[in-house]
This record gives structure tokens, C-alpha cells and sequence, in this order.
């Protein structure tokens, strides 16, 4: 009797604990990345002068497999109208990022402009006019591999006005990126369906701390991509 009462209570303490921790793993799991402060991160990358700018899209760790490395990711992003830099040459310095899973700061995987519908030149004249672009992060340390792809999406300035970010750029970039990637998309024979979520919490409002003294608005769009 006395054993059976010490197996029951040992089952109960096992089982009061058990939801808690069963709770928390799959709320991570089901949002696809890790909030980068969680891990010591921010979700500003640093724009090497005392300032950041917003991660605002977030393309989920629950995407197909491929979106999960730079060459499917720049699959992708050709099929929402992006491509690689003008002829490949890259201007200015690449900003950090810090997701928070244990790599701590580190230069971004790949920047990424509007293409005008051209993916071998149409960035050329992004280079020239302005408009969206997009540096990108994948969050795959050892202590949050989600395999999330961050993006700090802004939309930019001609070469003429040294590519500073609009006003209202941040946001404007975001949702111009959502637009254009949400429904069915293809490119190079691949084809894909994009949802997107707002989630709020994750960035502050206002423009305090952020490059170019600009506003944002705190959403941070999260795309899932399922391959067709």
C-alpha cells in the first residue's frame, strides 16, 4: 500500500510538470522560429552606427525544407520578384544580426533587390531608381535551429540619394514584400504557396533606436511557403 501510494504520487508530480513543458515546446515549435531576445538576440539587425533595422518578415521554419538555405531561399525569392545584386557587385558594408540561437552576431547570408521583372538585370536599374530590398538571416545555432529565414525588408532611395531608406520604408517594404509573395508563385519550374500572418510583440513602435530616425510599426509578417 505504501508502495502504490508513492508510484501515485510520483505519477502525479510527473504529470502536473508534464503539460507545462509539453506546452511550451509545441508553442515554439508551432510558430515555425524563436524569438531572437529569448536567446539574447534582438530582432534588429545592426546598421554599424549605433542604430538597427527591423527583421519585419519572418519566413517560418515550418516552409517547405528547401526555403531553408540560401539557394532555395534565392529560388524563392525570385519568384516574388527579387534576384542577387546588379551583376553580382555589392556596395557598402553587410549588417549583423543576432537571432538569438547561439552563433551571436553574424553578417547577413545575402542581400537580396527588386528585379522589375528581370532576374539576371532587372536589379541593376533597382540599383539606379531605388526601391524594395532585403538582407537575409537564417536562425540554425545550436540553441534555436528553427531554419526560419529573418528578412529586414526596406524600401529605398535612388543611387543619387545614396539608397536611404524612404519614409515610412520599413513598413512600405514589408507589405510591399507580403503583397507580392502571398497566393501561388513560381519560378524556374518550382511553384509556390505563400500565407502570411501578422504577429505583434516581437518589435516595439516608434522610431527610437531605428536607422534613419523612422517609424515603424511594430508587425513583423510571417510567411509560411509550401512548395506545389
Amino acid at each position: 500500500m505504501m508502495f502504490s501510494s508513492a508510484v501515485a504520487f510520483a505519477l502525479a508530480g510527473a504529470l502536473a510538470v508534464f503539460p507545462v513543458t509539453l506546452g511550451f515546446t509545441a508553442q515554439k515549435r508551432a510558430s515555425g522560429y524563436f524569438d531572437p531576445a529569448e536567446g539574447g538576440g534582438s530582432m534588429f539587425i545592426d546598421a554599424g552606427n549605433g542604430l538597427g533595422e527591423p527583421l519585419n518578415v519572418i519566413i517560418s521554419g515550418l516552409s517547405s525544407p528547401a526555403l531553408r538555405n540560401e539557394d532555395g531561399l534565392l529560388n524563392y525569392a525570385k519568384a516574388i520578384g527579387f534576384s542577387t545584386e546588379c551583376l553580382g557587385i555589392h556596395l557598402g558594408n553587410p549588417f549583423s544580426a543576432n537571432l538569438g540561437d547561439g552563433h551571436g552576431a553574424v553578417n547577413q547570408t545575402a542581400e537580396l533587390r527588386q528585379d522589375f521583372g528581370h532576374s539576371t538585370v532587372g536589379t541593376c536599374l533597382e540599383s539606379l531608381i531605388g526601391g524594395n530590398h532585403f538582407r537575409v538571416y537564417f536562425q540554425n545555432g545550436p540553441s534555436a535551429n528553427s531554419g526560419a529565414a529573418f528578412l529586414a525588408v526596406s524600401k529605398e532611395q535612388p543611387a543619387s540619394d545614396n539608397h536611404d531608406i524612404v519614409p515610412d520604408g520599413y513598413d512600405i517594404g514589408r507589405n510591399e514584400l507580403v503583397a507580392g509573395a502571398v497566393g501561388i508563385t513560381s519560378f524556374d519550374g518550382v511553384t509556390y504557396s505563400t500565407t502570411a500572418q501578422n504577429v505583434t510583440g516581437l518589435l516595439p513602435v516608434g522610431s527610437n533606436g531605428v536607422n534613419h530616425g523612422i517609424a515603424i510599426d511594430g508587425i513583423v509578417t510571417v510567411l509560411t511557403v509550401t512548395i506545389q
